[in-house]
């Protein structure tokens, strides 16, 4: 039995406010095709910096999808009056914005709350939203789809290889290997708790992996993937966690802090990582890629973790580029009001996981088998 299903996995690897109260400035960044987003757009989002000026006044600076704007408010006012200017600049109803990370006394801030009594200089705000007409549109589509009630069976989806022969070289390339060195030597991480002796190693990806980060919602939860906070209860049984993302190391930390990530009784999370830690490499068949480089994180835990124990989520292939043997891609999460109910992606992946955990070398498994085995696995 278990040694057969070893055996079966090893495969051969290839290799709205008073006029007098504001005034606001609208700009629309402009960003090439090529040029890399220094952190993930959000449709329905906002980012926003506050800073109380001497005239009296809190400055914040907003972007919401492509649009960026910034608006002068009297100090005194409300969280009810900056809903009603973003409103204004947005077109989401007040009653649907959710202001991530506006706090008062340790809960979230209710409208009659005094802006500057919850935004500090320099903080980041997500605001989650949705136009109504938007919102209207999305329920109609939905509706749709419940009719049809389309079912994709997971072997129809083809699974090509992403790169060509030539790639298989892209880990040992002299270039390559001097950036890793390089990154490897000058990252900081954020640390949050430390590592546990014999402890196989999982790193996980957010967006699309964990998070829906684009689509339509009044708090981060409703865009939460299903089952998140089982699967990373059971993993921890068998392996530290790291999540690392391709975004701002302030993005990571308020999503997963919005998600009820890092504050779970039920696990740790060893650190946090972002686009920082990204490496560029170039590869045959698709030209410059940015990757994300298990090496960073072995070369700076003493030794305990390595291709034969490390395991990657990712949604994007080229992600692990560098370690094709140590990555895992799993089916993007996107739509989640129309896929709540139907996803099942992380129970399947945890079945995985505690398939593999007892496994000496995870580099003879050939990962993109693992859909075969979760389903032999008990529930």
């Amino acid at each position: 039995g278990a040694e057969r299903a070893q055996a079966d996995l090893r495969r051969p690897r290839h290799c709205a406010a008073a006029a007098a109260k504001t005034s606001t400035t609208v700009s629309l960044p402009q960003m090439s095709d090529t040029q890399a987003p220094s952190e993930d757009p959000v449709d329905t989002s906002a980012e926003c910096t506050g800073a109380e000026s001497s005239d009296n006044q809190l400055e914040l600076h907003v972007k919401w999808n492509s649009q960026s704007f910034t608006v002068r408010l009297d100090s005194d006012v409300t969280v009810a009056e900056l809903k009603d200017q973003i409103y204004e600049k947005t077109g989401v109803l007040a009653k649907r914005q959710k202001l991530l990370n506006v706090r008062h006394q340790g809960k979230p801030a209710g409208d009659d709350v005094r802006v500057r009594d919850c935004v500090k200089p320099g903080s980041k705000v997500m605001v989650l939203g949705t136009v109504e007409k938007e919102l209207q549109e999305t329920e109609a589509v939905a509706a749709v789809q419940e009719a049809m009630s389309t079912v994709v069976d997971d072997l129809d989806i083809a699974d090509a290889d992403l790169f060509s022969k030539e790639d298989e070289l892209v880990p040992v390339h002299p270039d390559n290997v001097r950036k890793l060195r390089e990154k490897s030597s000058t990252y900081k991480f954020e640390i949050r708790t430390p590592p546990r002796d014999g402890t196989k190693l999982l790193v996980l990806d957010i967006d699309y992996t964990l998070f829906d980060h684009r689509s339509p919602a009044e708090n981060a939860r409703q865009l939460m993937r299903p089952f998140l906070h089982e699967f990373l209860t059971r993993a921890y049984v068998h392996y530290d966690i790291i999540i690392w993302s391709a975004t701002s190391m302030s993005w990571v930390k308020l999503k997963m802090q919005e998600l009820g990530v890092l504050d779970n009784p039920n696990y740790n999370v060893v650190a946090l990582m972002d686009s920082a830690a990204m490496i560029s490499v170039e590869t045959h068949k698709y030209g410059i890629l940015q990757c994300k480089p298990l090496g960073v994180i072995w070369a700076n835990f003493g030794g305990r973790w390595s291709n034969k124990n490390t395991i990657m989520f990712d949604d994007l292939r080229r992600n692990f580029v560098m370690n094709p043997q140590s990555g895992l891609k799993v089916r993007p999460y996107k739509n989640a009001f129309f896929n709540y109910d139907r996803d099942r992606e992380l129970r399947r992946l945890t079945r995985y996981l505690e398939h593999i955990a007892t496994f000496p070398d995870f580099s003879v498994l050939e990962h993109r088998e693992w859909e075969r085995y979760a389903r032999k696995r008990p529930r």
